[in-house]
């Protein structure tokens, strides 16, 4: 098996209620959930929209091209040791955080200075028209870095703007069944995925979240 970086998550902070987690079939404790190895923390709406910040143990800086870092040191904000409770919708971890960036380079530059594991980059484009992809290893989640299309650069503002976190991919044991948990009018049905024999869904903006999240196939 493959050893992984020394880069972790230590936690992940959502600007969404708590409730909104649990209604979807969420472990939640308090403001806190944990898929996986990665602790999540429900910061409430009032933190902002969607993934606004994340703290990692193991990099050499914090400055990560605008993406929101907090740096520890060997501390996890978790016993990664222990099981978490099970997802009643059936999710298991977390497979990767999507970021976006309208220059692909610099922002990889200034992830690779602070510690993190540039695993490839893929130079075609996706579904959306996203040009070029980079992927990092964070321990067992990866980290997808999204060149932004020519378009959406300019809408949001030019070439010179920071990266920013877009989104989550969780992993499900059973898609399926966590598609008929969620129900239709909460999520897509499955279809293929990028990734060759994976399968994806997405969930739909009655699912109450402000972060983007999809589900895919173990």
């Amino acid at each position: 098996m493959r050893a992984v970086s020394g880069v972790r998550i230590e936690e992940l902070v959502i600007a969404d209620e708590p409730a909104a987690w649990s209604a979807l079939g969420f472990a939640v404790e308090g403001d806190a959930c944990r898929v996986g190895s990665v602790p999540f923390r429900l910061a409430g709406r009032s933190a902002g929209r969607g993934l606004v910040g994340w703290t990692l143990s193991g990099i050499a800086g914090d400055q990560l091209d605008g993406l929101p870092t907090k740096r520890v040191g060997g501390a996890a904000a978790q016993d990664p040791t222990s099981d978490p409770p099970p997802h009643p919708n059936g999710v298991t971890a977390l497979d990767h955080v999507v970021a976006i960036t309208p220059v692909l380079d610099p922002t990889v530059a200034a992830l690779e200075a602070a510690g993190l594991d540039l695993r490839r980059i893929r130079e075609e484009p996706t579904p959306a028209g996203a040009p070029r992809q980079a992927f990092f290893r964070l321990g067992d989640v990866i980290l997808e870095v999204v060149q932004a299309p020519e378009d959406a650069i300019e809408r949001s503002g030019g070439p010179d703007g920071p990266a920013f976190f877009w989104g989550l991919a969780f992993k499900a044991a059973d898609l399926d069944v966590t598609v008929a948990f969620l129900g239709e009018e909460r999520c897509t049905p499955p279809r293929p995925a990028v990734q060759p024999g994976r399968r994806i869904a997405t969930l739909r903006r009655a699912a109450g979240l402000s972060v983007p999240v999809a589900l895919l196939t173990e």
